[in-house]
């Protein structure tokens, strides 16, 4: 071996390592970038500004289910604080759980008794999650809404759910 292919050995080593340098700010650069575009995930009021009022009480069951003003509001609602994590029109990229697919375990339901129970379950299921939040191990998964949406909001959002089921009742 030379004095050159030494030479040269160095500097291929200098230039790898450069390079390395290089793509690995190169990702931090890509991977700063994409949760920046997770955008605002401050939980968001929503107008419910056609609803009638479900007064202090909060409902046990969704009384907007079937009702067209609260999917329409249900609809912007879900868009503004639920799509960027259960994704576009509620199809779940694989991260959050995908929430058409909610009822589903009542769909399939033949008594007529059992059904009603089920989603009744379901209902409740969904109200708690949504206005207490979800935590495992001390980590959110999931902000609590009470006290920024309204049961006019998150029951208008459930109607809106209920439009984008897997599986029809």
């Amino acid at each position: 071996m030379t004095i050159f292919d030494t030479h040269a050995n160095a500097a291929r080593a200098r230039l790898a390592r450069r390079a390395g340098l290089v793509l690995g700010a190169a990702a931090c650069i890509v991977g700063a970038s994409l949760a920046w575009a997770h955008g605002d995930v401050t939980p968001q009021k929503v107008d419910t500004t056609g609803l009638a009022s479900l007064g202090n009480n909060w409902q046990s069951d969704n009384p907007y289910r079937g009702n067209a003003t609260a999917v329409k509001i249900g609809a912007s609602g879900y868009n503004q604080n639920c799509a960027r994590c259960h994704g576009i029109e509620a199809i779940s990229g694989g991260i959050a759980p995908d929430l058409r697919k909610l009822d589903n375990d009542c769909a399939s339901l033949k008594d007529a008794a059992k059904k009603a129970a089920c989603v009744k379950e379901m209902d409740e299921f969904f109200l708690t999650t949504v206005r207490h939040g979800r935590t495992r191990n001390g980590a959110v998964y999931m902000p609590p809404f009470e006290g920024t949406m309204s049961q006019e909001a998150i029951w208008s959002i459930k109607a809106y759910l209920e439009t984008r089921r897997d599986k029809p009742m």
